[in-house]
Parts: C-alpha cells; structure tokens; sequence
C-alpha cells in the first residue's frame, strides 16, 4: 500500500483545508473513502429524513424531545451510510476513477487503500449503520433494510443506462420515506409525493454534478444525464426543480397547496431559480458550487416543513 499524501491524492473536488488533513497520515484514506472531506453529500441525505420526519409530524402534537432524538439517529445513519455507499461505490468503479481527472486521486485508484481493507471498512460503517437503524419502529427497519438493492445496483447503473441519476434520486431519498414511517409508523400519500419530490430534485442537482465529468465520461463510456441533455441541461435541471417544488409543496398540503404555506416555500423556489441562472454547463468549477449550494437548498426546505410541523397555526 502507498503511503498516503493529501497533497497529491487529494480528490480534484475534494474541500481543501479540511479537518482531515489535520488527522493521522493513516486514517486520512478512510475519512476520504467516506468523503468526509466533502461532506455535501451526508447532507443531501440527511436532510431527506428531516422532511420525512417534520411531514410526519403534521397534524400531531408536538414532541420535540423525541423528534430531536430520531433527527440525531438519522445524522448519524446519513453520515456512515453515505461513506458506506462511496465505499462499496469506489470499490466498483475504482478502475473507472482511475481513467477520470476528478477522481483518480481517491483512495482506492491512488493505491491509499488496498481493495481488502475497503471491504472491511465497509462491513464496520453498515454494523453501524444497522445499531441506528434498530432504534426506529419496527416498520422503518423493514423499510430501511429494503434499501439495500438499490444500493447495491447503484454504481451499475451509469454502465447501463443514461438515467443514472434517476436511479440515485430512488436510493438517496429513501431516507424521506423512513423518516415519515418513524414518525407515524406507516406511509401514506403525503410521504409518496414527498419522495417523488426528492427524486426530482436529485435529479436537477446530480445532472449539475455530473456536468463535471463529462468529457471523461464520453471517453470512457459512462452514462449521465448531464450527456442525454448536452446543452439543453439547464433546461432539463429547471423543470426538474420546478417539478420538485410544486411536489414538496403538494406533499404538506394536499393538491391544490394553500397560499399560506407556498409563501413559506418562496426561498426554495428563490433558491432553485438562483441556481438556474447561475449555471454555466462549460465551467465544472460552477457546476461543483452550484451543486453544493444543494445543502443550503435542503436546509430552506427542512425549514418551512418544521414550520409546518411545529407551528401548524402558522400554515
């Protein structure tokens, strides 16, 4: 195994000046394998669960203490399962990263870690990942456990199809459906469309991200959207926002959605056209903020469904 420098293996997207470079020279591959140096996305999949967790919320009595406990449960499933994901991912693709600029500084094509040690560190994050997941209600266990197909086909699928970023909307978002069934202990047609919501807006922002890679993805023959759409991607990325809102907003209200709590959707609908406009698909240094500044997107959201939640006279 190599010895490990961040300065030359360090992801090209990776944040720099991160916590993790101040780590053990040994542990920084394995922060990295979880993408802990980028946190962006344990975001966008925890703030899923907080949106099913506050729509779950809506129409009962308020219990903070225990909303804050699932909240807690669920940072910390969003952190391993997410470095959990990259790690069974990096060990598929580790010689596709290899070919690509953006990622063959990642751990496993760089040599940082060996193939045999990413399978171990995997097997600790998902014994972690399942001690939270045994603290919901039986349902959400059922429902949580039933994720692991699409995980496991995820990193397939950019082989096979031009929608992989559908597919990940399906996986990353599940945490919408748990996050209501450890509410309430059921689904409902609220927490459908609050899915399908967060499959679109997935959609919009990780054909963004992939904006990055594609010239290396055409020559290596990897799918994405960002290369279905070509130059009508911001097209695409608009309407895929618009249907998300109008979603995130049906899935509080019922069709049609109440002024009142459409006002409080105002700066997510702000955000996205935000976004829209600033996008420019030929420069990937864009293209990373822009999808980054999905964190700030999910936290706006999380707001006005909490609002919802915990302050129904409001809405």
């Amino acid at each position: 195994m190599r010895e490990y420098s961040a300065m030359t293996t360090a992801p090209a997207d990776a944040i720099s000046r991160t916590w993790v470079e101040r780590t053990p020279g040994f542990v920084q591959p394995y922060l990295r394998l979880m993408r802990l140096d980028r946190p962006i996305g344990a975001w966008l999949l925890f703030w899923p669960c907080v949106f099913g967790l506050a729509l779950g919320g809506m129409g009962q009595s308020r219990d903070i203490v225990g909303d804050l406990r699932l909240a807690v449960l669920f940072a910390v499933g969003a952190l391993v399962m997410r470095g959990a994901g990259c790690t069974y991912n990096d060990i598929v693709d580790r010689d596709i990263d290899a070919l690509v600029a953006r990622t063959r500084g990642r751990p496993l094509p760089s040599g940082a870690v060996s193939v045999r040690a990413a399978w171990i560190f995997l097997g600790i994050q998902c014994a972690i990942g399942l001690a939270v997941l045994l603290q919901l209600n039986r349902f959400s266990i059922i429902l949580g456990a039933s994720s692991l197909l699409l995980i496991a086909i995820y990193p397939f699928m950019k082989r096979v199809t031009w929608w992989p970023q559908a597919w990940l909307g399906l996986t990353f978002n599940w945490g919408a459906l748990v996050g209501f069934a450890a509410k309430t202990g059921h689904l409902a047609l609220p927490a459908f469309l609050l899915y399908a919501a967060c499959i679109f807006w997935t959609l919009g922002y990780d054909t963004i991200y992939a904006l990055q890679d594609r010239e290396d993805d055409a020559l290596i023959g990897v799918k994405s959207t960002a290369l279905l759409f070509g130059a009508n991607s911001t097209r695409w990325i608009a309407s895929f926002y618009f249907l998300s809102l109008l979603l995130f907003m049906g899935a509080a209200t019922g069709a049609p959605p109440n002024l009142r709590f459409a006002i409080l959707f105002f700066g997510v609908g702000g955000h996205f056209v935000r976004q829209v406009l600033r996008l420019d698909i030929a420069s990937p240094a864009r293209c990373l903020r822009l999808f980054r500044a999905n964190r700030d997107a999910g936290a706006i959201i999380a707001a006005a469904y909490i609002v919802g939640a915990w302050f129904p006279r409001l809405v």
